[in-house]
């Protein structure tokens, strides 16, 4: 059995969990997640506790039992305490702001580039070069964090670009003139 799958999801700080035939809702101060089981896969509530099973020992039902079981416990996370992601800017005249439900990123390029921000993800910036992305669901925050990062990933050899707050760059060594 899964290590991670057969640990049970504990329900606290007012945080509630439906469970209606294959699909998990989870309610709490910060909002409202939903989750679709896939085929195999069961929650049981008792009080509480959640836990999740799996019907047969199928390599399927294996791979699928202790992913369902963590993306279940972080919807517990992000509706009581939430996520949030911080990115730097790393380069002369690169700056970052939002204007309405979009995010401009001034980054080296001719014309600035406009990401959408997706629905239930909070983008606000600091100092025009720290830009905090928070919200209550793990996977939106992060899908959202890597489109950032693809707009300018640090380049290795003077690590401009956008990169994650405390990320190592590996940094590389340029060319060197012969003698």
């Amino acid at each position: 059995m899964s290590r991670i799958g057969r640990q049970p999801i504990e329900l606290t700080g007012g945080v509630s969990a439906d469970i209606a035939g294959a699909k998990v809702t989870v309610r709490g101060p910060k909002g409202q997640l939903d989750f679709q089981l896939r085929d195999g896969i069961t929650v049981t509530q008792d009080g509480n506790v959640l836990q999740v099973n799996r019907a047969s020992d199928k390599r399927e039902h294996k791979s699928l039992h202790g992913t369902s079981r963590s993306v279940i416990q972080n919807m517990v996370i992000g509706v009581s305490e939430g996520y949030e992601k911080k990115m730097e800017m790393v380069g002369v005249g690169y700056k970052a702001e939002v204007k309405g439900q979009e995010l401009s990123l001034a980054v080296g390029f001719p014309k600035p580039k406009a990401l959408p921000i997706p629905d239930g993800v909070n983008v606000s910036v600091d100092k025009q070069t720290v830009i905090t992305i928070s919200g209550v669901s793990k996977e939106a925050i992060g899908q959202f964090a890597a489109a950032i990062r693809r707009v300018r990933p640090p380049e290795p050899y003077k690590g401009k670009g956008i990169r994650f707050v405390g990320e190592q760059i590996l940094r590389k060594v340029g060319k060197t003139t012969g003698k």
